[in-house]
């Protein structure tokens, strides 16, 4: 079993900067991927960025460039650093891991003002 809890969701205005973090606790030693997903309201949850365990990083296309995903050497956080926020990036972010089966963090909000 792992545990995700997130933190450092909030409202910024657009242009503005968040870093959100993700702590992980339980079978971490397993973990084969770490990343985080949003949620805009009446919209599909997707990808925002994923980090494999040989460092392999995917972003989404709407993020690259301002988002930065990164793990601690400790292998328990990883953490997203958002720059450059507009307002589409609004949402509830989700941690996420995987060791042969997906876990969920309870979600963070982000919102973005103009």
């Amino acid at each position: 079993q792992v545990q995700l809890v997130e933190s450092g969701g909030g409202l910024v205005q657009a242009g503005g900067s968040l870093r959100l973090s993700c702590a992980a606790s339980g079978s971490i030693f397993r973990l084969d991927v770490m990343g985080w997903f949003r949620q805009a309201p009446g919209k599909q949850r997707e990808l925002v960025a994923l980090m494999n365990r040989s460092g392999r990083i995917d972003y989404s296309d709407s993020v690259k460039g301002r988002f930065t995903v990164s793990i601690a050497n400790t292998q328990n956080i990883v953490d997203l650093q958002m720059n450059s926020l507009k307002l589409e990036d609004t949402a509830a972010y989700y941690c996420y891991a995987k060791t042969g089966r997906p876990y969920w963090g309870q979600g963070t909000q982000v919102t973005v003002s103009s």
